[in-house]
């Protein structure tokens, strides 16, 4: 099972792989408050992202203090522990470090693209890694090279 925020599936939608999670996790969930932020009215990605997440929202009470993350990554931490989820998919970076100093298992989007590609979901991760690089979604140059030179590793 895993837990989606928003950043991370909005990045997956615009890759088109929002199909891959159901294909890689028995189930996947985002909180009310993710679900809330992705599906604003004329936002990128929103309807595609409506779709997708019908049937798959949960209601969380979070107990996790304010800690500079938005209500939508501390309710995605909550539901993950109230869930007992595998992985939680986040990208955000603040929210991926505290994520991972509360012992939470994380997975970025990046992340679900590599499992694809391992478990021959994908055969390539380049046209998904361009369709990002085109979008308004700032994604560094490290981390896509880091992803790039991983597949390099596993094709020798």
């Amino acid at each position: 099972m895993i837990i989606g925020d928003s950043s991370a599936l909005v990045s997956l939608a615009v890759m088109d792989c929002l199909h891959l999670l159901e294909m890689i996790f028995d189930e996947v969930y985002v909180p009310k408050a993710v679900y809330d932020e992705l599906v604003i009215e004329n936002k990128p990605q929103s309807g595609q992202l409506k779709r997708y997440l019908s049937g798959r929202v949960q209601h969380v009470e979070s107990e996790i203090e304010k800690t500079g993350l938005g209500k939508g990554e501390l309710e995605a931490i909550a539901l993950y522990r109230q869930m007992e989820a595998d992985f939680l998919l986040i990208d955000d970076k603040r929210a991926r470090d505290f994520a991972r100093l509360n012992g939470v298992h994380i997975i970025g989007s990046l992340g679900v693209l590599l499992l694809a590609y391992d478990k021959g979901l994908i055969t390539s991760v380049e046209p998904f890694l361009q369709k990002l690089k085109d979008s308004n979604i700032y994604v560094s140059e490290k981390l896509l090279h880091k992803v790039m030179n991983i597949i390099k590793q596993k094709k020798s």
